[in-house]
């Protein structure tokens, strides 16, 4: 498989993100492999809060959220999916799919032998972390925290959000990431943050993962990775381990899956679930600080004795 690699002067200096970079290697399906950038902050014998990011952003995305739980004494571990931040970019749109993402996911999580996780995902992070519990109800997971995100089952007819959000993946002339997250969140990001969030993409070259994901959304029944994610909710259906959510209030493309997500999954009947003001998609930019503080209270309110 071909790929691009961004090279590592792209991320110097960028704002608010002193962490070391870390990395491991997945199996690109075609006989070689793909390297996998990830952050590892905070203790490492403490139980791990794994943040997964999604389109298209990186582990940046986080920067608000780390320190605080590593000052809380968690260990702190935020991947870049394939095609995202550090890690490697296959070139081509066909390269991708969710059956290889899920499968680069699962690699990284099973090499870093993280047990007791606990797991926050939004968008694209969801689509594959709630997969990866769905499939693995009794499994690694502690408790999850799910973020303006869900797990389609092609079921749902898509809205116009997303459907106009797919139209323009594909036809825009100049995919910048920095402009997705900043017109996906509230408070506006200044530019130099902007800019951190297209150093991965030097070149429109870098950018087929980033453009596949939302082709890859599951939006007919009969797609097969609708009814792969149909047996994770099964999984997901017997999940009686703690499940929160936390949405924001002003996400036009995933308002209402919250209760979706309360109403299916046992481990969220009587958790205090959370729909943050004043907080767009990237809930993480507009609310980071308050996010880190609902993941530790969570962890902390239901450990196991």
């Amino acid at each position: 498989m071909e790929y691009l690699r961004t090279p590592d002067d792209r991320f110097a200096s960028l704002p608010d993100w002193p962490f070391a970079p870390h990395y491991l290697f997945v199996d690109d399906t075609e006989g070689g492999q793909l390297r996998m950038h990830y952050v590892d902050e905070g203790p490492h014998d403490a139980p791990p809060v794994l943040l997964l990011h999604g389109e298209p952003s990186w582990s940046y995305l986080y920067r608000h959220m780390i320190p605080p739980l590593v000052a809380a004494g968690h260990r702190v571990i935020a991947p870049d999916l394939i095609g995202f931040g550090r890690s490697d970019k296959p070139v081509r749109q066909a390269d991708y799919s969710y059956a290889r993402h899920a499968q680069w996911l699962a690699s990284a999580i099973a090499q870093l032998e993280l047990t007791d996780i606990t797991l926050f995902c939004q968008d694209w992070g969801g689509l594959l972390g709630l997969r990866l519990v769905g499939e693995r109800p009794d499994g690694r997971f502690a408790r999850v925290i799910a973020a303006n995100t869900f797990l389609p089952t092609g079921e749902a007819p898509i809205g116009e959000a997303f459907e106009q959000w797919r139209t323009f993946s594909q036809t825009v002339s100049d995919f910048s990431a920095g402009s997705i997250v900043d017109q996906g969140s509230v408070r506006g990001l200044d530019p130099a943050v902007r800019a951190a969030y297209d150093a991965p993409f030097p070149r429109e070259s870098f950018k087929a993962g980033a453009r596949s994901f939302p082709l890859l959304v599951p939006t007919e029944r009969d797609d097969p990775q609708a009814v792969a994610n149909r047996d994770a909710w099964k999984g997901l259906a017997m999940f009686e381990r703690p499940f929160l959510t936390a949405f924001g209030d002003s996400d036009p493309i995933m308002q209402g899956a919250d209760r979706v997500l309360q109403q299916r999954i046992p481990g969220a009947a009587g958790q205090p679930h959370v729909t943050l003001e004043r907080a767009g998609h990237f809930l993480q930019e507009d609310q980071g600080p308050r996010l880190a503080e609902i993941v530790h209270e969570f962890i902390e309110n239901t450990r196991e004795p």
